[in-house]
């Protein structure tokens, strides 16, 4: 399971989604007929019903002027549900044990049932079909938390080009050693779930490939007063989260832009 305290946190960002379903998964449409490139934006265990993941899908369409597609990741039941959204804890905060065994426990068998191995080939079916039919010169993948862990994997697979991976989940050595596309990487100042060594040692992973025919790009940015769900559910009440979710935004598009040119 790819779980962790604050992956229940986070608030729900101001606007309402201007996309479309389309066979289940959420559309941000660019502009028509521009199949030079697009997105595939990989959720946090929330999934399609915060409209956050929508409203991110459309500013990046807006910015990239391409389709930002949103794939349903738990068959339509997300593990947890937006009721469940909680503020999150400022950086530094302890963590309160007993509540968050307490609180996790009603979501433990919907987690079983959509864990990352689980949730990953219905990713990669939809992928595989939107190509088929969509045929788009080059894909990337932006992935927040639970979606940041499925979107290292993919980073392993033909399936993608590039991929931006915003405070993932678990995220083993194994995975980032078979990654095989350029990866922006945007880390929160404090996450339970990619925790500091875990990050190191990623970063370590893809620095030991300089000049070595295996190398690819790569980059780590650290988002300083952060904790893990910056990116996808930030409160911007605090300045130093807004100022955080804002840079990873920025991060995103630029990297898309220098590792998806048109």
């Amino acid at each position: 399971m790819a779980s962790c305290d604050n992956c229940k946190k986070g608030a729900v960002l101001p606007g309402e989604p201007t996309g479309t379903m389309v066979n289940g998964a959420y559309l941000a449409a660019g502009p028509e007929g521009n199949t030079s490139r697009a997105i595939i934006l990989l959720t946090d265990i929330f999934g399609l019903p915060l409209i956050n993941c929508k409203i991110i899908a459309d500013n990046i369409s807006k910015r990239l002027q391409c389709d930002v597609w949103v794939p349903d990741l738990f068959n339509g039941k997300p593990p947890i549900t937006v009721d469940k959204l909680k503020v999150p804890e400022r950086v530094g905060e302890k963590i309160k044990w007993f509540s968050l065994i307490i609180n996790m426990l009603p979501s433990i068998p919907a987690m079983l049932f959509n864990r990352p191995t689980v949730a990953y080939p219905r990713v990669e079916n939809f992928v595989k079909e939107l190509q088929n039919k969509k045929k788009y010169g080059k894909l990337g993948a932006v992935g927040y938390c639970f979606g940041g862990t499925l979107a290292v994997t993919m980073a392993g697979t033909d399936l993608l080009n590039s991929v931006v991976i915003c405070h993932p989940g678990s995220v083993t050595e194994e995975a980032v050693q078979a990654m095989k596309v350029p990866s922006a990487w945007a880390c929160a100042e404090e996450d339970m779930g990619f925790k500091p060594d875990i990050r190191r040692k990623a970063e370590e992973l893809l620095a030991s490939r300089q000049g070595k025919d295996n190398f690819v790009e790569y980059e780590f940015k650290d988002y300083k007063g952060t904790v893990h769900g910056f990116a996808a559910r930030p409160n911007l009440a605090y300045p130093e989260v807004k100022a955080g979710y804002e840079g990873a935004f920025e991060q995103t598009i630029e990297w898309f832009q220098k590792t998806l040119p048109v």
